[in-house]
């Protein structure tokens, strides 16, 4: 089976995931797998999907997407270029964040996307995906900038969507996303 058929067949496998007892898998109206390509360089991973993204089934559709396709243009990439993704596959209830036995539940999927796909880099968006993939690291002090943690490379940003609560970081965020653009390689 190639890339694309096992990520395919992973995204159907999280989308008929139901009864589990954890309260997101059972309260969102649609589990988010992700989309992009299978053979990426790079692997955007948010925290958890909003409501937009819950009613659509798609990653980062809302206003915090329309951010990420700006920061995408900035960095000289687009959609098709990346697999855009979430630590967490359904909505908590009130968008509240994920408890530690939720992420623990839904980062075998992660885990299984990331085998498959085998990107160079992965994007953490915001301090939530940031400590499941660095915990001792701080998205102050580490966006826009490489590091290494756990064997993979890492290129962390500030969430999209703390840009729409914060104006101020929409530049540093564009600038930050001008520097990923050569982090991948080719």
């Amino acid at each position: 089976m190639d890339a694309h058929a096992r990520l395919a067949a992973i995204a159907e496998e999280i989308r008929a995931h139901a009864g589990c007892g954890f309260e997101p898998c059972s309260t969102c109206t649609t589990l988010v797998p992700g989309e992009g390509s299978a053979t990426a360089r790079i692997v955007l991973v948010g925290e958890a999907p909003g409501a937009r993204e819950d009613a659509v089934g798609l990653p980062f559709v809302g206003a915090a997407g329309k951010v990420l396709d700006g920061l995408l243009d900035s960095a000289g990439l687009s959609r098709a270029d990346v697999f855009i993704t979430n630590v967490v596959k359904a909505r908590p209830p009130g968008n509240r964040d994920p408890r530690a036995d939720e992420v623990a539940h839904h980062w075998p999927w992660l885990e299984r996307q990331l085998e498959v796909i085998s990107p160079a880099l992965i994007v953490p968006l915001g301090r939530h995906a940031l400590k499941r993939f660095a915990p001792a690291a701080r998205i102050g002090e580490v966006h826009g900038t490489r590091l290494e943690a756990g064997g993979r490379a890492l290129f962390p940003l500030y969430h999209p969507a703390a840009a729409l609560h914060n104006p101020r970081l929409l530049p540093v965020l564009h600038e930050d996303a001008r520097r990923l653009a050569g982090q991948a390689g080719g």
